[in-house]
């Protein structure tokens, strides 16, 4: 093997939720001896020259008393992450003569180096999979386990580039996970809400058209202890909800591992996150909570305590699906299709409305309270519902409520109905939550929709998702047409609440 002056390797950059090609090109020339590296890379990149230095001595690879020179291409893409380590080590190895060449230009090679040699898994390693798809090359990374169809190569450190990249093991990858994996239950289910069959229906409405959903009540009367169960009812993800949810968990950096079972996101931030915190942002720019609920359930517990920014934040990621976030460097775009779920006291002290205590609240404070959320979020959450504290005899009993499965089962028929709906009137395969028309609506659920909007001064959007929810309520009914009885289900899920 001898020495080349010049040699390039294919490596990636995280940029959102998708990696984009970056070559990796390194010189070797005379001059004082060291590591620069050019091509707008940041300090994590930068800080490479110690890691590689480290490991490659650790394994008993020299280092030339030379002057290399690292470009990273493009250069007007900014380089942040320290997946540059191995690319930039096999490059200098390969430009030195120190490793066989054969098959390193069919491969993309991400990782960190630790000091002893070894290579580290980053975050993104399912984004880096897909593009080493596109581009036909073989992923060479730490030894981590994900759906993928492109035959990465296990990679355990610098030592196993001495056998040539070509006889690194392939491991078995696939895109589903192991019987015994789909075989766990979850613990939570609904049968042990007792006394809230009203607060279920509406769940199970949510759930069947995707619709956002608040329930407003009293401390104590089992808010978060149902919404925790909501993915309990929710279908498993299928093939491309997987593909699209692991994705963004893996740029985000967290365990994929409920995932790949085929469960669906559940996030609760607590009510002091931030604006960047709930959309995403920061430096580097990642996910936020909105994103990691993608096809999954996004759970506010006290709305009106978040900040009212946040709220409002929420507005279009809800209508549009996705969130666009712009800095200097470029525009990072997140997916965000999440099904809201949220929780409410009726005022400051909880107790407005409560048979059994006082409520010590003014009307000014319960004004005040109550505003905090805002109008044009209000109008974008679909199903609304009182939850009252369950009688405490029952609960002493232990009777047992609805089961999630039953739910489920509820849940499924609806999709599975509004779906075939959808084929047959030629409007798509997918049973899209809001799909409803004139033709929908028979002539009195027409006439009871015109009246309760002229009665209550409800505008557009609300008319609209009142129509969406009565919808869903004729698929759970299996009933092609909308008839009065679904139209004034659907209102008073959408009037009734007191925020």
């Amino acid at each position: 093997m001898g020495t080349l002056r010049t040699f390039a390797t294919h490596t990636a950059v995280l940029r959102g939720v998708e990696a984009f090609p970056v070559t990796v090109e390194v010189s070797v020339s005379q001059g004082i001896p060291g590591i620069t590296i050019v091509g707008l890379a940041d300090t994590s990149v930068m800080e490479a020259r110690h890691r590689i230095r480290c490991a490659l001595k650790e394994h008993g690879f020299e280092i030339p008393r030379a002057h290399i020179t690292v470009n990273l291409a493009p250069s007007e893409i900014r380089k942040s992450g320290t997946g540059f380590d191995l690319p930039i080590a096999v490059a200098i190895l390969a430009c030195t003569g120190q490793i066989p060449l054969d098959g390193l230009d069919e491969c993309l090679f991400v990782g960190e180096l630790r000091l002893n040699g070894d290579v580290s898994v980053v975050r993104g390693i399912v984004a880096y999979d897909m593009l080493a798809r596109n581009e036909h090359l073989h992923l060479v990374t730490a030894d981590v386990r994900f759906p993928s169809k492109s035959g990465a190569l296990l990679c355990q450190g610098v030592a196993d580039l001495l056998r040539g990249v070509r006889e690194l093991p392939t491991p078995s990858i696939g895109s589903q996970t192991n019987d015994d994996t789909e075989a766990e239950t979850d613990d939570l289910d609904f049968s042990d809400v007792v006394d809230q069959e009203m607060a279920k229906r509406a769940f199970v409405i949510a759930a069947a058209g995707n619709h956002g959903l608040l329930m407003v009540g009293p401390p104590g009367a089992g808010k978060s202890m149902m919404a925790k169960r909501m993915p309990t009812i929710l279908p498993k993800l299928d093939e491309q909800e997987l593909a699209e949810t692991l994705l963004v968990y893996s740029v985000a950096g967290l365990d994929l591992e409920s995932i790949q079972a085929g469960k669906r996101p559940f996030r609760a931030p607590h009510h002091a996150i931030s604006g960047g915190g709930m959309v995403g942002g920061g430096k580097p720019v990642t996910p936020g909570e909105v994103s990691l609920a993608h096809h999954g359930v996004l759970f506010l517990d006290e709305l009106p305590e978040f900040g009212p920014s946040v709220l409002q934040s929420l507005r279009q990621p809800l209508e549009d699906g996705v969130v666009r976030i712009v800095r200097v460097e470029g525009n990072y775009v997140f997916p965000c299709k999440f099904m809201l779920v949220a929780a409410a006291n009726p005022c400051p002290c909880g107790y407005l409305g409560d048979q059994d205590h006082t409520c010590t609240c003014s009307a000014s404070r319960i004004q005040a309270y109550q505003s905090r959320i805002g109008g044009p979020l209000m109008d974008r959450i679909d199903v609304l519902v009182d939850v009252a504290r369950p009688a405490p005899a029952r609960i002493i009993s232990g009777e047992g409520g609805t089961s999630s499965k039953q739910m489920s089962e509820d849940v499924a028929s609806a999709r599975e109905f509004a779906s075939w709906r959808c084929r047959k009137e030629g409007t798509g395969g997918g049973a899209k939550a809001g799909t409803v028309t004139a033709q929908h609506l028979d002539a009195k659920a027409r006439s009871t929709l015109d009246g309760v909007a002229r009665r209550l001064g409800l505008g557009g959007r609300n008319i609209v998702r009142i129509a969406r929810v009565a919808r869903t309520i004729a698929d759970l009914a299996e009933e092609p047409e909308v008839n009065q009885d679904h139209v004034i289900e659907a209102c008073a899920f959408r009037t009734r609440a007191t925020l």
